[in-house]
């Protein structure tokens, strides 16, 4: 518990020292196996010149703990299990997911290109999405790329991610991609507003819920469900953290209470409706208003013929797959209706948000480590801090520190060990 999540591929996070003595930056663990080819960026360009551009070739063979269901050999990436599905879907489809390493550029971007070299039978398909890691180490959501049709990320950012997603038919041929290059420039977009002062909260919507259930079966992320589970589906990729993350959650609020849960699969009914965006930036079905999952527009009204993407009669208005133990922690005992608060959407109102690092890290009532729990980081994420407080003193893995940041979303405290930033007491927010 309260350890260090080092994943296979990307950086340690920093850690507090016992004073506010600010650290040189993040430690990468570099490895043979985890790195790309190497990408020189175009020299700087003058005011005249359009912006400068870096391409770098994605490596394909390394494959770990967040990938779901693939095999690298022969010099290509393919779907290893033609029989797996995301449990909430609930396809005869063969799915494959690949999370691949992090790049870091030199600038800061917002266009990602894709080129794929890859043999597609009909039966089948390949999807690359990207998402950017900004200076402050908080991420967008995945946005897909397609050749001709670059990725537009809603911010600059200086780490890029791809991730593979391969369909096939059961029994059918899959893809082979043996190679993807990304190529990253700036957009030339107007430089934005600077923020309010004060900016709204993260987006909520009232949504209809089902229960996913299905102990035993895998998640999109390659999550395996087990009994009394805590975690969400929703309709698109866009916000799939990885297998054991919430870096992208939601808080539920049902009759009983409210939960926060990751978000760790993808359904029900819908694979690209991202409801919780505004139409202009939504995936799919532009014409529906925000936080208006297409499900329910189908259901309640007959759009697209009452028909999912697939072409299936869509039975219930559902937005949101609820696993076993956030259904029923929330107050629910048959399907219905919850508010769902979609965290990392842009908003905050009076927060600051920062990244934390660690794996279950508790969340407690008060500023001690005996208080009650009241809610588990389950690993990296960005959390909203409104003030933070001096409580008991934690001393973990070497470093010290007595404050504690209130997060408003999960109703406690946690110790700023394990907020990812270089100061003891964070700046520029408030004493509680």
């Amino acid at each position: 518990m309260l350890t260090p999540s080092l994943r296979r591929r990307g950086c340690a996070p920093r850690r507090r020292p016992p004073t506010t003595r600010a650290l040189s930056g993040p430690v990468c663990l570099l490895a043979l196996a985890g790195t790309t080819l190497a990408a020189t960026p175009a020299p700087a360009a003058d005011a005249a010149s359009p912006p400068a551009e870096v391409s770098w070739r994605a490596d394909l063979a390394p494959t770990g703990a967040d990938d779901v269901n693939v095999r690298y050999g022969e010099g290509a990436l393919r779907v290893r299990d033609g029989s797996v599905s995301p449990a909430s879907l609930g396809r005869d489809r063969g799915y494959a997911s690949a999370v691949l390493e992090p790049h870091h550029v030199e600038r800061p971007v917002d266009r990602i290109a894709v080129d794929l070299d890859a043999t597609v039978p009909d039966t089948a398909s390949v999807e690359v999405d990207v998402r950017g890691r900004a200076a402050d180490g908080t991420w967008t959501e995945w946005r897909r790329a397609t050749p001709g049709t670059p990725a537009e990320l809603p911010r600059d950012v200086v780490d890029v991610q791809p991730r593979l997603t391969l369909w096939n038919a059961k029994g059918e041929p899959t893809a082979a991609v043996r190679a993807v290059t990304l190529t990253a420039d700036d957009a030339g977009r107007a430089p934005a507003e600077p923020a309010p002062a004060t900016r709204a909260a993260a987006f909520s919507a009232r949504v209809y819920a089902t229960r996913e259930g299905l102990v035993g079966h895998t998640t999109a992320n390659g999550h395996v469900i087990r009994t009394n589970d805590h975690f969400v589906a929703l309709p698109s990729r866009r916000a799939l953290s990885p297998n054991g993350s919430g870096q992208y959650s939601v808080q539920v609020c049902g009759p009983a209470r409210c939960e926060t849960a990751p978000v760790w699969d993808v359904g029900p009914w819908n694979t690209h409706d991202d409801h919780w965006n505004p139409s202009s930036v939504r995936e799919q079905w532009k014409d529906l208003p925000q936080g208006l999952p297409e499900a329910q527009a189908a259901y309640e009204d007959g759009y697209n013929g009452g028909r999912d993407e697939f072409g299936r009669q869509v039975a219930n208005p559902a937005g949101i797959d609820l696993a076993d133990g956030t259904f029923y922690n929330v107050g629910l005992d048959d399907n219905g209706w919850v508010t769902v608060t979609y965290l990392w959407t842009e908003g905050g109102g009076d927060t600051t948000s920062f990244p934390t690092w660690g794996t279950d890290v508790s969340v407690r009532q008060q500023a001690t480590t005996t208080s009650t729990r009241v809610a588990t980081l389950p690993g990296p994420t960005t959390v909203r801090v409104r003030c933070q407080v001096h409580g008991q003193l934690v001393t973990y893995d070497g470093y010290s520190n007595d404050a504690w940041s209130y997060l408003p979303d999960y109703g406690g405290y946690v110790s700023n060990i394990f907020i990812d930033v270089a100061d003891a007491w964070l700046p520029d927010v408030p004493t509680c």
